[in-house]
């Protein structure tokens, strides 16, 4: 366990330049071409031969270096004079994730000869939608260091199809040539559920016992082999496979009313009347999807999602978000299509890169985004007109003069040491809404306190290579749910092939593993665990990260040969303790109409500055992210015409 990753120092740091040089089948064109800084501003770490942070490894998402001023004005910091840079720009929007690049997009095409500035606080752009890149034995390999996938409980509606549609994403083409979903279980390969003794007494895989509960073998033999007694596994199966009203004699939107009113915790506990030890097993089964446990997801959540227990109980069919709830139960809107990249929705972000910045990005599809190399020098150039300036965390947003009749905003920002500053006729902050009270503390009492709750879901998505994944064939496993382990699920990497892009289709070959981790404290209402998790996840150190991944997979995998020191090669933590997006709960929100929930109010717009993010769309999926982009702009639009 003492032993070191051997290849870290390749993969990391100040190698990153040497890796990219080297790696052959990685790139397509060199990485940045050597320029000269902007006029009036020093050179900037984005600007420097052989800067790709995509490649970086170690504590990544919210890194170090991307938070700490924005903590320091929190907590009251101020800073000298700015220095100002005489720029002054159509639109400043503060966040380059998927938010503040479509309300870039936007605003281009409403008004094509504007000038944009796009200010961000991290390394890289994209926001959640981060992208991990590793060169495993001189090839490329990908996954999502943030958000997912294109996915949501709604059909995306005009403007979000119609972005992707603009950037050429043909979902249904995509699906049908790039996704094999079945590629593992085809291999006979199967999910497997793992008992750590902790928590249930022994360590067991038990391969074949699913998240769904699922498999070949027949569930009561799978689950005589779990450290569970007999009562335990006798109501595990129940809840799987059984077909129990247990509201018996009431209405279906009855029923929806009581389950939207307790945990599913509550309703394993005290309407089903369970074993504590049964409890333990379903406790993270919410925590992917939410980033709690059930004792914080209402029954109604997790009847709408899909998760046992409810087979029985005569329910009409609904959605399977909180986006869908209403007082008077779930709505049905069918859902979106889903579409999985190989690193995720970072491939969005990077074609709306290409579509602000042709030249920073080369290439013309979909398909090929997903191999291309980003040119980071190109992102921020005085000759272009839209510019991405990366590692700028901004902490002053204000209107010069009277916000209702001021004709532009300033914003100042931290970088490098310096702090600076730039005018704009509208601001688009496409940042971490709770964050906007202290950028603009001229905004409304009432409005700040809105966006004072919007309290995001902290997580971890940790990417981990392996020399080869052997012990997942010999086990014939190739996902895992782990109750009570560190990472509460790991899977091998989707196999998606787009473009020039090829998945591993041979246990002896290189390959990465996902895992989460939802850091959370039981007992409190969400918001609460939202808070003691942050703050978990913030004093957690990488070594901490890496000494729990090492002895987790050890444990799981141990029988298939696995050796950690020898078979991991090197480790990603995406750390983001502002992760999910504050949705609906009917746990602890309080009924009301739309327009007064906090993100409805917190997102109002303020004289010349407008809010976007998927903050202020009360859903943590790529469709409200560029919704609100879209909102926002609309806004600012509809002002200068006023």
């Amino acid at each position: 366990m003492d032993r070191p990753i051997t290849r870290r120092d390749f993969l990391n740091g100040m190698a990153i330049g040497a890796t990219a040089a080297a790696s052959g089948p990685l790139f397509a064109a060199p990485l940045n071409e050597p320029t000269p800084p902007a006029p009036s501003l020093p050179s900037a770490a984005q600007d420097a031969f052989g800067y790709y942070p995509p490649l970086l490894t170690g504590m990544r998402g919210s890194h170090p270096g991307s938070f700490e001023d924005a903590h320091a004005l929190r907590d009251g910091q101020t800073w000298p004079s700015s220095f100002d840079t005489g720029e002054e720009y159509d639109l400043i929007v503060v966040g380059g994730g998927i938010s503040g690049l479509a309300a870039a997009h936007f605003y281009r095409a409403k008004a094509p000869k504007s000038r944009i500035l796009i200010l961000d606080n991290h390394d890289d752009f994209g926001g959640h939608a981060k992208r991990n890149e590793f060169n495993l034995d001189g090839h490329l390999n990908l996954l999502n260091g943030g958000t997912l996938e294109i996915d949501s409980p709604r059909p995306y509606g005009p403007v979000a199809a119609g972005l992707l549609k603009t950037l050429g994403v043909d979902v249904p083409a995509l699906v049908k040539s790039s996704q094999n979903l079945k590629f593992y279980d085809d291999l006979g390969l199967q999910a497997g559920a793992f008992f750590d003794q902790e928590t249930f007494g022994a360590d067991k895989l038990v391969v074949g016992l699913g998240v769904d509960g699922t498999g070949a073998v027949p569930l009561d033999i799978l689950l005589n082999q779990a450290p569970l007694s007999a009562r335990a596994r006798k109501e595990i199966a129940q809840i799987e496979t059984a077909k129990i009203d247990y509201m018996p004699g009431v209405s279906s939107d009855e029923k929806k009313q009581r389950l939207s009113r307790m945990s599913y915790e509550a309703f394993l506990r005290d309407v089903i009347r369970v074993d504590p030890a049964v409890l333990k097993f379903y406790h993270a089964r919410t925590m992917g999807e939410w980033g709690v446990g059930t004792d914080a997801v209402s029954a109604l959540d997790c009847w709408g999602f899909g998760m046992p227990g409810f087979q029985g109980m005569k329910i009409a069919k609904g959605s399977i978000s909180r986006m869908g709830f209403t007082p008077a139960g779930y709505e049905d809107t069918g859902g979106s299509f889903r579409l999985h990249f190989p690193d995720g929705n970072a491939t969005i972000a990077r074609l709306l890169v290409r579509n602000l910045i042709p030249r920073a990005i080369p290439g013309n599809s979909a398909e090929d985004i997903v191999t291309a190399p980003v040119k980071y020098a190109q992102l921020d150039r005085p000759d272009t007109a839209v510019r991405l300036r990366l590692n700028s965390i901004v902490i002053r947003a204000r209107h010069l003069g009277d916000p209702q009749t001021a004709k532009q905003v300033e914003i100042t920002y931290l970088r490098g040491g310096g702090s600076y500053t730039a005018r704009a006729r509208g601001a688009v902050l496409a940042c971490y809404n709770a964050m906007i009270p202290y950028l603009c503390p001229e905004l409304p009492p009432a409005q700040k306190d809105a966006l004072h709750k919007l309290v995001k879901a902290p997580l971890v998505y940790t990417s981990v290579a392996l020399r080869n994944w052997q012990a997942f064939d010999q086990l014939k496993l190739y996902r895992v749910y782990a109750p009570g382990s560190y990472h509460t699920s790991l899977h091998l990497n989707a196999h998606v092939n787009v473009g020039a892009y090829r998945s591993p289709k041979s246990p002896r070959e290189p390959i990465l593993v996902h895992m989460v981790r939802t850091p959370c404290k039981s007992g409190l209402p969400e918001h609460e665990q939202n808070r003691a998790g942050r703050a978990e996840l913030l004093a957690t150190s990488f070594e901490t990260f890496e000494r729990n991944i090492r002895d987790q997979l050890d444990r799981t995998l141990k029988d298939g040969g696995f050796d950690p020191a020898r078979d991991i090669t090197a480790i990603t933590v995406n750390r983001w303790p502002h992760g999910y997006a504050p949705e609906y709960n009917p746990l602890f929100d309080p009924d009301g109409p739309e327009s007064e929930r906090p993100h409805v109010v917190g997102r109002a717009q303020f004289g010349r500055i407008a809010i976007a993010n998927s903050d202020s769309g009360g859903g943590a999926y790529t469709d409200s992210a560029i919704n609100q982009g879209h909102r926002a702009v609309m806004e600012l639009l509809r002002a200068d015409k006023a």
